[in-house]
């Protein structure tokens, strides 16, 4: 009996051997990759007589090496990837299947001149619709498919990181761009200008919103689409994770018939989602809620929601200004950008509606020196602000790989941690589509605007001497929270760092 090095779990990268017909290798399910520096060939127990036989055909003399099942199957999808340039939904039944519709998908792009002119032709729709179901089954928010010199590239966005999907053919990501204009009601004839559309999409018994940008580069165009929730979909407050006491003090705020919300945060950080949750939360039949948002992510039926349109002049600050003509109790501004939208949404929430609002600032209390920037007075400010969150959100360690660590005792004596204990860092496994991470929480820091914080912006205090007179009442910021969140093992230092544990 013959015995092999055999690898459990692991994900390889084919080695595309030149001299090789990868084809009819494939066919012996015979693969080659590289482990640790070495070329293998790579076999499969179930298969291992026929593939051998073709291996001793070839006449290479590389180590051979056996995989587990899964860990074969996913290097063989990435041959079938590089061979035709296409992969296809996960739908079809068996391999064979998909080798015949891949080479066929082939041939029929050699023979066939009319193909070369047409979006609509199946095995292109087919293509973009599995696309979209493979992003659905990763839980990906955004699709990003770029041309390149020589090949296109498909990339998801995963809990917040983007990561490659598949390499396909220069020619069919020109077809496959084509056909998501179609779908968006695009122009296909314009490639030099950036356009921007939306989609709906009914995919395995659900419809998706999705929002297409495309952009035209050096190489070709490109596209980004992100994948909308519906109102169905809108999270609650409990189930973004934050800290019970945040969510507390959070629904005391927002049961208050005027005044001023702010979340704040970097881009990607869920600021939208909080508000539609908040809005959901305090959304009854008797109040009159309208929001003015760049773009409209979340598609809600109780709420009306008008999005801003600069081209023909409906910015932040003319809808709001309408708005207020529109009799409502609560209004939500996507993100107060400039010195007007943030006048007209101060002097809202002063004469007596509830106001919820968005800005770019890295902590809660730095809000403040943000509006005064703005031009904003200082009294409007203490007057109208009832709180600030600000809020980000940190990847979780997958739970059936993560490994144990020790941190350095200089790092953990800068971060006021104990050293003796026992850290996580993210390894990567098949459960975890091999990132070492698996969901998200966001994690915030709430700052309430009580009469003490008022009296310290009338008398001129600074920000930072606002914020250390918060944390001395007890304020937990960010920081604090992926302290906690590391020393419970749910995150790595690492993530911890990228999300703002210096930030203090």
């Amino acid at each position: 009996m013959l015995h092999f090095p055999h690898f459990k779990d692991v994900d390889l990268e084919p080695l595309w051997e030149e001299g090789v017909n990868h084809k009819v290798a494939l066919k012996h399910d015979l693969l080659f990759t590289i482990i640790e520096g070495e070329k293998y060939a790579v076999v499969n127990k179930k298969t291992m007589s026929n593939a051998l036989n073709h291996f001793a055909k070839i006449g290479l003399d590389y180590p051979v090496c056996t995989v587990d099942e899964e860990s074969f199957e996913r290097l063989r999808n990435k041959f079938l990837e590089l061979q035709t340039g296409s992969e296809f939904e996960a739908m079809s039944t068996t391999t064979e299947d998909l080798i015949e519709v891949e080479s066929d998908l082939l041939e029929f792009i050699r023979n066939s001149q009319d193909l070369l002119s047409s979006e609509e032709s199946a095995p292109i729709i087919k293509l973009v619709n599995s696309l979209f179901f493979q992003a659905l089954q990763k839980e990906a928010s955004d699709i990003h498919i770029e041309s390149q010199e020589r090949k296109g590239e498909v990339r998801f966005r995963i809990d917040g990181a983007l990561k490659k999907h598949l390499d396909l053919d220069k020619m069919i990501i020109a077809l496959v761009i084509n056909r998501i204009k179609v779908i968006s009601n695009l122009d296909i004839s314009e490639k030099r200008l950036p356009q921007d559309g939306r989609t709906q999409i009914s995919i395995s018994g659900k419809t998706l919103d999705v929002r297409v940008s495309i952009l035209p580069t050096y190489h070709g165009e490109r596209v980004v689409m992100r994948i909308l929730a519906q109102s169905e979909h809108i999270p609650t407050l409990e189930s973004l994770g934050f800290q019970d006491d945040i969510t507390k003090q959070l629904y005391k705020l927002l049961t208050h018939a005027h005044g001023m919300i702010l979340v704040t945060g970097p881009t990607g950080s869920g600021k939208s989602t909080t508000l539609h949750a908040c809005l959901q939360h305090i959304a009854t039949p008797d109040k009159n809620i309208i929001t003015v948002e760049d773009p409209v992510e979340y598609n809600a039926d109780n709420i009306s929601q008008i999005q801003v349109n600069e081209k023909v002049g409906l910015t932040f600050s003319a809808g709001l200004r309408s708005i207020l003509r529109q009799d409502p109790d609560i209004i939500m501004v996507g993100e107060i950008r400039d010195a007007e939208t943030a006048d007209i949404a101060l002097r809202a929430a002063l004469t007596g509606h509830l106001l919820l609002s968005t800005l770019h600032t890295n902590d809660a209390t730095s809000s403040l020196s943000r509006l005064m920037d703005m031009g904003i007075e200082s009294f409007l400010i203490s007057s109208t602000l009832l709180g600030v969150l600000a809020q980000r959100l940190t990847r979780k360690l997958c739970f059936h790989c993560k490994e144990e660590r020790y941190l350095p005792k200089a790092l953990a004596e800068e971060l006021d941690i104990p050293s003796e204990k026992t850290y996580y860092q993210a390894k990567g496994c098949k459960y975890c589509d091999f990132t070492g991470y698996k969901g998200r929480q966001a994690i915030g820091e709430l700052f309430m605007v009580d009469d003490k914080v008022k009296m310290m912006i009338k008398d001129g205090f600074n920000d930072h001497q606002i914020r250390e007179a918060m944390k001395a009442d007890g304020m937990k910021t960010i920081s604090d929270k992926l302290k906690e969140m590391l020393l419970a093992g749910e995150t790595s230092y690492e993530e911890a760092i990228r999300v703002g544990l210096m930030d203090g």
